[in-house]
């Protein structure tokens, strides 16, 4: 008898410190969403309320504003083929001077297959970083001084960031191979080129050129910017626009960007069908 009521007694001490350790997380994870929630609050009154006039938001305004946008100007539209052309051809060139790029140094990052071990790997993902770290417009600022105006520098600017996206996936779907024919080639004495190229590029393919036709449509939509840096393209005619404050013309532009944007969505689409 006395064994079965400290049998329940150490029972009901267990459901108890359960129940309290429960209440601990539930108060712990309130308290993390109060903290989130002041943080969210203070971060919006100081950056968006604190910082905006808004003595001159008003609706009449907000609504000439958007009026100005809507009067496209036909007279532009002659003068974009060109441009949206040069965009076009921005992105492609980008694209593949960013695999043709990317491919060393996925294969310096990609750890299972890294020439010299920890020290070409770390090399290659450091590469990796720094093109995706740092903007396009960075890049095409850098190159605009470097090269001078023109789509040169877009396309320097749009394939140096590439670098970084194409190789990053590469190298991670290097080191997920399957690693029996990458052994089996191994066994029979296969060098470390056949290796590579027969035994990890064609389980990698798809991977890559699935990759690159991605980065070609993002590619498009980074080149219509590359001319707010002087660099070229759509961006160009939209700087041109912005700065002759023709609202008809900038939304002409812009109009034809989602067009350009909306065609990539597309092409992409089917070369993914088609490709992969």
């Amino acid at each position: 008898m006395t064994a079965a009521l400290s049998g329940e007694a150490r029972h009901a001490d267990r459901i108890a410190a359960l129940d309290a350790s429960r209440r601990r997380a539930r108060n712990g994870r309130y308290l993390r969403y109060g903290l989130s929630a002041l943080l969210v609050g203070w971060s919006v009154e100081a950056i968006v309320v604190g910082d905006t006039d808004w003595t001159r938001i008003t609706w009449s305004g907000v609504v000439t504003a958007a009026a100005r946008f809507i009067d496209f100007d036909a007279g532009v539209l002659k003068t974009l083929w060109e441009p949206t052309l040069e965009t076009l051809l921005m992105a492609t060139l980008a694209t593949i001077l960013g695999a043709f790029l990317a491919i060393p140094v996925a294969w310096l990052g990609a750890s299972n297959i890294s020439p010299l071990g920890r020290a070409t790997y770390s090399f290659g993902r450091m590469l990796m970083t720094i093109s995706r770290s740092v903007h396009e417009v960075v890049w095409g600022l850098v190159f605009v001084a470097a090269v001078g105006l023109g789509a040169l520098a877009g396309v320097l600017a749009m394939a140096v960031r590439s670098i970084g996206f194409i190789s990053k996936t590469v190298a991670e779907a290097i080191e997920d191979v399957n690693k029996g024919p990458v052994e089996a080639m191994r066994a029979v004495g296969a060098n470390r080129f056949q290796v590579l190229m027969f035994g990890i590029v064609p389980q990698v393919l798809p991977t890559i050129i699935g990759n690159v036709i991605f980065e070609w449509d993002v590619n498009i939509r980074r080149s219509t910017i590359m001319g707010l840096v002087g660099a070229g393209g759509l961006g160009l005619a939209l700087h041109r626009q912005m700065a002759s404050y023709n609202y008809g013309g900038i939304a002409t532009v812009i109009f034809t960007i989602l067009l350009l944007i909306i065609f990539g969505e597309v092409f992409s689409a089917w070369a993914r069908k088609k490709v992969i």
